[in-house]
């Protein structure tokens, strides 16, 4: 009877485990940003990634282009960089500033 109760406890539990949507725990890249935008004149690589459309080539071509031309002058600079285009600079829009 103990062996039955704990194998039905092990089941229904898993169901609660296995029932929550993947990376509900984690916290969603908006709520993050809101209490700090990414300062794109000096946020690294990897900050950069945390962005929507931005995967780690652009992320490094941001910097590149930051270090070869100096800080950018606004949010809308971002589209001399390859690999932003208006789409993707829409989507960031709200999550970064330039400082």
């Amino acid at each position: 009877m103990k062996r039955l109760f704990v194998a039905v406890l092990l089941v229904v539990s898993s169901l609660f485990v296995f029932s929550l949507p993947a990376g509900a725990a984690e916290v969603p890249l908006q709520a993050q940003v809101k209490t700090g935008a990414v300062n794109v004149n000096v946020a690294t690589t990897r900050e950069l990634q945390k962005l929507p459309g931005v995967g780690k080539v652009t992320a490094e071509r941001i910097v590149a282009f930051r270090d070869a031309n100096g800080p950018f002058a606004s949010v809308d600079a971002l589209v001399k960089v390859q690999g932003i285009g208006r789409k993707t600079l829409e989507k960031i829009r709200p999550l970064v500033v330039v400082e």
